[in-house]
This record gives structure tokens, C-alpha cells and sequence, in this order.
């Protein structure tokens, strides 16, 4: 494989990891809501969904991927303490079950007799099959779960884009509310949280395309990093616009619909009855890809870091997609209702790790417990 398409093909994994269910759904939320002010939302919808996930991917490049180092800037423990609660939150407390409660609020739409247990047990033992060996997520999600799920998307939004109604709902907000409105829902895709781990994953295939003379060179390995992430966000980003335009096109059709309703009722819009089994299919893969890539990353961590390999990676990924079972069946909106606060007192102090991280490695900016301590600090206090 040409380093060109090497690089292509973790651009695109790094795309399908990072766009899982909260990808789908706030592009959408912001452009149902903002409507006529959803330019201003997508500029800090593109702010936190994007530039703040792929500053986390640089700073973890800059450490080769290692997020022990990585957290233990903060000291051993709390390092540690933090890397359990965020791999909990990403894995299968939060993002891996609301993948699943996404695919099957789209599901049911169409498809009215399924049940929730059936349909979590169905997704489980397909994530099951496709990450049980962790050499081939990239490649799986980079060539095969990845340009099927992004035609689907693609499809339905240039459909929307050209297909819809002549007038176009007024909102409440003002363009400072909405810029505000689409940084905050920028939060909630909790990608940030992803790019500490998902970085180890994509590191090691990079690692293969970056020898000189048979040498590893990191120089190299960093640079092929920010090509692939450049890629990637960019793919996220033109995604996100498309998907809130559409949304705010169609906003007279969409009042009143619930977040995890919204794309499936977009779909029928756009697309007549038909669309049931393209819609089903697009938010399936975009959940699965991400779901894949977690129960990886997760499962690895649980096994290395908790059990001390006491038990086998099988073993652990199969504890991890039965709590994932139980956790996707409270559904999209209760699990929604669990993460919010968590994640907003959670975040800024992560974006501010990552950036004194970052600073440390390329000034020798040796700061870090207080930078972390306050923005934690003002985070709770705001959140009170």
C-alpha cells in the first residue's frame, strides 16, 4: 500500500471513529433550532466538533500516542483516575450504548415490531465480530464500513440541499445565541474524550508508512498524523454544514421532533418512503464504525491497565459489550440526560490538558496541574 492511500485509508477510519451517534444527531439539532441563524451555529458547532478533537489528536501525536504519559503530567493517580472515567464515558457508560440507542430509534421508525433488547443484542454481537481482532479496525472501518457510510450520507444530503421547502422557519436565537448554542452542542458529540484513545489505535498503522532506511522516524509519524487528522476534520467538517443546512431548510418540517427522530424524519422528507432502508443503513454504519473503534480501545484498556492482563482481550471485550447491552437499552434520550453534565464539567479542563500538553512538548511549558485545577474548578462552579 502507497503511503498516499495508507494515509487516505486512516483519514477515513479517523473520520468513521470520531462520527458516531452524537455526530449524527446535533449537526441536525442545531439546524432544527438555530434555522435562519445556523450559519453562526455551524462556525462553533465546527469549533468544538472539530478543531477541539483533532488538537487532541495532535497533542497525543506529540506523545507517540501513550496516554499514560500523556495523563501522568497530572501525577500517576489522578492520571489514571481521569483515563478510567473518560474510558468509561467513551466506552461502555456512555458512547458505545448511545450508538446503539441512536441506530435503534432510526430502526424502529421503519421497522415498528423491533424490540430494544433484540436489536442492542443483534448490534453487540456484530461489533463483537469485527473487533474481536484489533489488526484490522482500521482497515475494516477505513475500507469497508467507511465509503458506504458517508455515500449514504452524502446522498441524503444533497437530496435535502435540493429538495426543499421555499420558506424557512425564523428562530428566537440572534447570531451570537446561536454561535454560542453550536459551541456548546459541539461538547456533546464528546469527541475530545475519543481522540486521547482512538490516537493509539491510528499511531501504530501510521507507524508502518513512517520508516527512512528501515528507521521509525517520529518526525515522520507526526507528520502523517496531521495529514490524515487534516483530512478527516476536514471530511467531519463538510459533513457537519451539509447536515445542519439541510436541517434548517427543513425546519418548518421538523418542529416539534425529537433529536434521535430527526435524521430518519429528514430522510422521509427528502426522500419519500423509500429512503427507510438507506437512512437505517447510514446511521447504522456511522453508529457502528465508532462503536468498533471503541469497543478496541476500551476493551484493550480494561484488559492492560485494570486487570493487569489477568484476563484475555476476548474475555474483556465481551464484559464490555455486556454492559454496553444493558446501558443501550435506557435509549437515546436517557442516556443523553446522564452524560450532559458530566461532559460539560469534564471538558474544558480536558481541552486545557491538551493544550498545556501540547505546549510542553514543543516549549517546555511545564505547567499543568493548576491550568487543569481551574478550568475543572470554573467548569463545576458554572455548571452549579
Amino acid at each position: 500500500m502507497t503511503r498516499a492511500l495508507a494515509l487516505f485509508s486512516v483519514g477515513m477510519a479517523m473520520f468513521s471513529m470520531f462520527f458516531g451517534a452524537g455526530n449524527v444527531v446535533f449537526p441536525l439539532i442545531i439546524g432544527q433550532v438555530t434555522t435562519d441563524q445556523s450559519l453562526w451555529a455551524m462556525i462553533g458547532l465546527v469549533i468544538t466538533a472539530v478543531g477541539i478533537p483533532f488538537t487532541g489528536v495532535f497533542a497525543m501525536a506529540l506523545y507517540d500516542g501513550n496516554y499514560k504519559e500523556f495523563f501522568s503530567r497530572l501525577g500517576k493517580w489522578p492520571g489514571f483516575l481521569i483515563a478510567l472515567i473518560i474510558m468509561g464515558l467513551i466506552g461502555p457508560f456512555g458512547c458505545m450504548p448511545r450508538c446503539i440507542a441512536l441506530s435503534y430509534s432510526t430502526a424502529k421508525m421503519f421497522f415498528t415490531e423491533i424490540g430494544v433488547v433484540l436489536f442492542s443484542i443483534i448490534c453487540c454481537l456484530a461489533i463483537y465480530a469485527t473487533s474481536i481482532k484489533k489488526s484490522r479496525v482500521i482497515d475494516f472501518v477505513g475500507w469497508i464500513l467507511s465509503p458506504f457510510f458517508l455515500g449514504a450520507i452524502g446522498f441524503i444530503v444533497v437530496m435535502g440541499l435540493i429538495n426543499h421547502p421555499e420558506e424557512l422557519a425564523v428562530s428566537s436565537y440572534q447570531a451570537v445565541d446561536s454561535f454560542v448554542y453550536g459551541l456548546k452542542s459541539g461538547y456533546h458529540t464528546m469527541d475530545l474524550l475519543a481522540s486521547f484513545f482512538f490516537c493509539s489505535v491510528v499511531i501504530g498503522a501510521l507507524r508502518k508508512i513512517s520508516h527512512v532506511d528501515g528507521v521509525l522516524d517520529k518526525k515522520l509519524v507526526i507528520k502523517n498524523a496531521l495529514i490524515a487528522a487534516g483530512f478527516g476534520a476536514f471530511l467531519l467538517a463538510i459533513v457537519y454544514v451539509g447536515m445542519s443546512s439541510v436541517a434548517a431548510l427543513h425546519s418548518t418540517k421538523l418542529v416539534g421532533v425529537k433529536s434521535d427522530m430527526l435524521l430518519g424524519t429528514v430522510a422521509l422528507e427528502v426522500l419519500g418512503p423509500s429512503a427507510g432502508i438507506v437512512t437505517c443503513l447510514a446511521v447504522i454504519m456511522a453508529c457502528l464504525t465508532t462503536a468498533i473503534a471503541l469497543a478496541a480501545v476500551f476493551s484493550e484498556f480494561f484488559q492492560q491497565e485494570v486487570m493487569k492482563n489477568k484476563i484475555s482481550y476476548r474475555t474483556s471485550l465481551i464484559l464490555t459489550l455486556i454492559v454496553t447491552f444493558f446501558v443501550s437499552t435506557l435509549e437515546f434520550e436517557g442516556i443523553f440526560k446522564v452524560l450532559t453534565p458530566i461532559v460539560s464539567v469534564l471538558y474544558p479542563a480536558l481541552l486545557i490538558l491538551s493544550l498545556v500538553n501540547i505546549a510542553y512538548k514543543t516549549w517546555g511549558f511545564d505547567k499543568v496541574k493548576f491550568p487543569v485545577a481551574s478550568a475543572f474548578g470554573m467548569a463545576l462552579l458554572f455548571s452549579v
